[in-house]
């Protein structure tokens, strides 16, 4: 009798334990999507204070301005991007370094008067765009250098607003405003982009610069003093780092060097993808940073979008939201009133770009833990980065 008893003692036991480890996780789970959102909250916080963004009617720059343009099978994008810089009174010389293309990129760049390099083959544990970017700072006679992709496409005054922003920099990066021309690159896109304003706050807030460790930069739009680069050893602290912007700006930083981000915005538009398979694919190369973040960072920025960001639009769409995930929704879609003036386009699909967050994270977590190795047709092994360039 006893021993029946005792074992329908244990038996009810484990029954309330066994309803209790649910709750109990749930409530964990609770709490750890709180202390991260603090952490979030914290990091958008810095964009209260934020630099000014560039603008047109600086005075003309008193130092000679080179424009390096690398470029790898480019003919479909290249043109707009000279066509814009031709008007610019502020070049002192347009600088293309055909990159190994296939197609007519040299021939377009030489009809539009830019001074065409002819890359020299890849060296050994080099990546194919801090390469070109090397053989462009080498070849550059301006006291100034501005390095810009080949799918931006420049208003009036950018040359000389990135000469100015010198006056307080070493380097300058600057964001640009991205045109994405399809609903589904509005409704993907910004989702990778708040990954980005979530793990590192706002690119250019004000205030007490980031660790070098954690700066973000971006490579499609760039300035700094030619001479300084090249004692600073040019773009070497690059070479081997598909993620090359980063890289670069972080080594230099560790270094003393002022780096500021600018938003260019208004100056520069980008025109990265064609459809929201490409944007998929392109950020995926960069999104986790691999190649430039420790393990330990990787780690916790990817547990802390997830909690979030992913989880919060899962929780919804499935009907068991809680009060955090409502919270943290509220947070996420007063994002996008920050970020409403970095796309040319929005409408409905960018306003329900937060629904998108659990396929950035997916890919994020995708590229932290098998980071990709090809772009632009090379395959490159650990040694020559794990990443891709960020921003592309």
């Amino acid at each position: 009798m006893m021993q029946g008893r005792s074992a329908r003692g244990r038996q009810e036991l484990g029954e309330v334990y066994a309803g209790a480890v649910p709750w109990q996780a749930v409530r964990a789970l609770g709490l750890l999507q709180g202390l991260a959102g603090g952490v979030a909250l914290a990091r958008l916080a810095r964009g209260r204070v934020r630099h000014a963004p560039l603008v047109a009617t600086e005075p003309a720059p008193c130092a000679t301005v080179s424009v390096v343009i690398p470029a790898r099978d480019e003919a479909d994008r290249l043109g707009p991007c000279l066509d814009a810089l031709r008007g610019e009174r502020d070049v002192f010389e347009l600088i293309v370094v055909d990159d190994g293309s296939s197609d007519a990129t040299a021939a377009i760049a030489r009809a539009r008067g830019a001074r065409v390099l002819d890359g020299a083959p890849l060296p050994t544990g080099w990546v194919g765009k801090p390469w070109a970017l090397q053989q462009g700072l080498e070849a550059a006679s301006g006291d100034v250098v501005v390095s810009l992709d080949a799918d931006t496409r420049v208003r009036a005054g950018l040359v000389r607003a990135l000469a100015a922003a010198l006056g307080d920099a070493d380097l300058v990066t600057a964001g640009c405003r991205f045109a994405c021309d399809t609903a589904g690159e509005r409704w993907l896109h910004p989702a990778f982009l708040a990954t980005l304003v979530y793990r590192f706050g706002p690119a250019d807030a004000a205030g007490r610069p980031p660790r070098p460790a954690r700066l973000l930069a971006n490579g499609q739009c760039t300035a700094v003093r030619r001479t300084a680069l090249l004692q600073a050893g040019g773009y070497t602290l690059a070479a081997g780092h598909m993620t090359d912007d980063a890289a670069l700006a972080r080594g230099l930083a560790a270094r003393g060097w002022r780096v500021a981000f600018r938003d260019g915005g208004d100056l520069i538009t980008v025109d990265m993808h064609e459809s929201a398979r490409e944007v998929w694919r392109e950020w995926g190369r960069s999104i986790a940073l691999p190649d430039v973040t420790s393990a330990r960072w990787q780690t916790a920025d990817v547990a802390l979008c997830w909690l979030v960001l992913a989880l919060p639009p899962l929780r919804l769409l499935a009907g068991r939201a809680r009060i955090v995930d409502r919270a943290l929704l509220a947070v996420r879609w007063s994002l996008l009133l920050g970020l409403r003036r970095t796309y040319a386009r929005r409408g409905a699909a960018f306003w329900l770009s937060p629904l998108a967050d659990p396929l950035a994270v997916l890919r994020l977590t995708a590229s932290a833990l098998r980071p990709p190795r090809r772009w632009r047709g090379r395959e490159y092994g650990g040694a020559a980065g794990t990443g891709s360039r960020s921003g592309s």
